[in-house]
């Protein structure tokens, strides 16, 4: 089944990498300037919440990714169409990689903030094992040699363990963690300053870019592998 892709769409998004790519790099430039130097301090962190502008957009779009992966997972058992597949294949390192970014930062941040690099509260381990189903999905890919099977398994995983996702959600809300609530996704009131928000919009935007950078890159090599494959066999 894999071997039917039509790589076309695939090959002419490449025409949007050098462009992705340089965008990617200017938000991110200007993104710094004003995460780093425009930006104040927090009147109780310091310059040590400056982290947040990337921990922030790497948690989020750890779960945005796996989202992503869990709905290419529904979908390909209802049209069986490999291309929802290879895109849940392309997206999990990219997925794991915003993960432990996320789990880095948040540790270097926790450690003058509450004292300690980590803690076993309920966001903290369940982004721990966010990180382990990415790892799982692609050990998947990579020790099933029939790749029919491997997508079964994988959109199998791919589905169940987005349960994951809403329990990282609304863990602030559910126990009593370490995290704070929610302070952007309050769209009337949010509780962050615009001085700050709009830096981390800045970087969220430049995260955005990065993600959909890799993804383009990654379908692509994968499809070559894909065709190669295929070539070989036949």
């Amino acid at each position: 089944m894999i071997s039917k892709i039509r790589p076309a769409i695939i090959e002419k998004a490449d025409g949007y990498i050098p462009l992705l790519l340089s965008f990617t790099i200017i938000t991110f430039f200007v993104g710094l300037y004003f995460s780093l130097i425009e930006s104040p301090a927090d009147y109780i962190q310091g310059d040590s919440m400056r982290i947040m502008y990337i921990h922030v957009p790497s948690a989020w779009f750890s779960l945005m990714i796996y989202t992503l992966i869990a709905l290419s997972s529904v979908f390909w058992f209802i049209l069986r169409n490999p291309l929802l597949s290879l895109a849940g294949r392309s997206l999990a390192p990219i997925g794991a990689m915003f993960t432990f970014l996320a789990l880095i930062t948040g540790s270097i941040w926790g450690k003058p903030t509450w004292g300690t690099w980590w803690a076993w509260d309920a966001r903290l381990t369940s982004m721990l094992i966010l990180f382990f189903l990415y790892l799982a999905y692609i050990l998947l890919w990579h020790s099933i040699s029939n790749k029919d099977n491997a997508s079964k398994i994988a959109a199998a995983l791919g589905i169940i363990g987005f349960i994951n996702i809403p329990i990282i959600k609304f863990s602030v809300d559910w126990w009593n963690t370490l995290h704070q609530p929610a302070t952007i996704s309050k769209l009337s009131t949010p509780s962050i300053d615009v001085s700050m928000l709009i830096p981390l919009l800045i970087m969220t935007l430049a995260f955005g870019l990065f993600l959909v950078s890799l993804f383009i890159i990654r379908i692509r090599i994968l499809s070559l592998e894909l065709r190669i494959n295929r070539k070989m066999i036949y």
